[in-house]
């Protein structure tokens, strides 16, 4: 049960990002978003989930888990009703903003309780797994479900659904989930607005080159501010006390492999999901339901892989399976990257996207069992909260990276210039992808090249 409550929360979370993505032609139109600014719809979120996921871990272990998971999720319950209701696109972007504050603040809890409750080993690979595939499928089965709703309902409906959802979480957290002990700690709320504030920075001077260009003063300073800001948040840690970000997790060439190979792939992978979306509707004709439903043989493959994962790790082991995964998706997304304005369908979309599922479906579990691997129970908040971060910050990076070349590639101005214009995303996407994998064979798989020397030395 406590399982089960973990993966409704975190599906919920993760299904909130992208379950929106298929509604955003009409979003679009309701609201009159502009192109580049359409991608505050996700960012919005994205960047304070991610940026205070830390201070949301933080809190778990100074005020007890179960009361800031519950805390958590009525925010976020309640900022998605107001999401629903948005009748403007400011009033939608701040609604956005405060859904993923609740996220920031209920998520951490989730990893670090399966990370304390499952014992290392088979058990916690098996728990893991699950969890990996509701980070890897939730995405594209947000984009799924976002289709059918969009079509049969309104892109409204998206929000609603987590309303009952987030209640009947808050009802059935009490009875389940163990309660952790409070523990006499402060809160680093400089650490929090640093990182938060920086990465936000840095995100929004993608955005605005997207529309005035590099050269535009308001970029470049949003670009200075954000390494500044980052900059102080990095002195912030190492002075603290008790720091929101303890600086012996990234001791680990591992675990620090983990978060940043976590970063690239992720913002592949989301670029992925946004602009893949536009061309279905865009240049295809797709309505949202046919657009969602095309990526249902992705979403399939990545939660049967589930089964599969927890077989193999202990034969394989998890950095070679880590390695091949990334191989096959890597394999796939360049692929992809090939799409034309008359591609069909099958093979020419439906293959890579299949291997983008058996590949994303087989890497995720490893990648973040290394990001809590070796953690003690007192920092199992923290270190959830660093892969959760790095999956959030991940998919704002990505596609703000990403409309930058989207833009810069022409857009949407005709059928052919749109699928030119995703194709050229596609291949940033690709780009993300193989950095990740080159991370994942320079930092993660190296310490295990040496580990017998090492051994052998006096």
């Amino acid at each position: 049960m406590i399982l089960g409550i973990i993966l409704a929360c975190y599906l919920m979370i993760i299904v909130d990002i992208s379950v929106i993505i298929t509604a955003l032609p009409d979003i679009h139109r309701a609201l009159h978003f502009s192109s580049a600014d359409l991608s505050w719809v996700q960012n919005a979120y994205a960047l304070t989930f991610g940026g205070l996921l830390l201070l949301g871990a933080r809190a778990g272990d100074i005020l007890g888990r179960r009361r800031v998971f519950v805390a958590g999720i009525a925010l976020f319950t309640g900022a998605s009703l107001l999401a629903g209701l948005a009748g403007s696109a400011s009033w939608l972007l701040a609604a956005r903003a405060v859904q993923g504050i609740g996220a920031a603040i209920a998520a951490p809890s989730t990893l670090a309780l399966l990370t304390v409750t499952f014992r290392e080993g088979t058990e916690r690979t098996r728990a893991v797994a699950w969890y990996s595939a509701v980070a890897g499928g939730g995405g594209s089965l947000g984009l799924v479900l976002g289709g059918v709703l969009t079509q049969w309902v309104s892109w409204r409906a998206g929000l609603f659904i987590n309303v009952p959802i987030g209640i009947a979480l808050i009802l059935l957290a009490p009875r389940y989930l163990p309660e952790t002990a409070r523990e006499p700690r402060r809160f680093d709320f400089a650490g929090a607005v640093f990182s938060t504030l920086g990465m936000s920075a840095i995100v929004y001077g993608f955005v605005r080159a997207a529309s005035a260009g590099w050269g535009d003063r308001l970029t470049v300073g949003s670009f200075l501010a954000g390494v500044g800001l980052l900059a102080a948040f990095v002195v912030t840690e190492m002075r603290a006390q008790q720091p929101i970000t303890p600086l012996r997790l990234f001791r680990s060439r591992e675990r620090s492999g983990a978060y940043a190979a976590r970063i690239l792939v992720v913002s592949g992978m989301y670029a992925m999901f946004f602009f893949l979306t536009q061309y279905f509707q865009g240049a295809r004709g797709l309505s949202p339901l046919q657009a969602g439903a095309a990526f249902l043989p992705m979403t399939l493959l990545v939660f049967a892989m589930v089964q599969v994962v927890p077989r193999i790790v202990p034969r394989i082991g998890a950095t070679r399976l880590l390695t091949v995964g990334l191989l096959l998706a890597l394999g796939g997304m360049t692929w992809l990257s090939r799409i034309g304005a008359d591609a069909p369908y099958f093979p020419a979309i439906a293959l890579p996207l299949l291997l983008l599922g058996v590949g994303m479906g087989t890497a995720l579990t490893p990648l973040t069992s290394a990001g809590i691997a070796g953690v003690a129970p007192d920092d199992a908040g923290a270190a959830s909260g660093l892969v959760n971060t790095a999956h959030q910050l991940g998919g704002a990076l990505g596609i703000s990276v990403l409309v930058t070349v989207f833009t810069a590639a022409g857009g949407a101005h005709s059928v052919h210039g749109l699928s030119h214009a995703v194709s050229s995303t596609l291949t940033g996407s690709m780009v993300f992808m193989a950095l990740g994998l080159l991370v994942v064979v320079a930092v993660i798989a190296r310490p295990e090249r040496l580990r017998p020397a090492v051994l052998r030395s006096p």
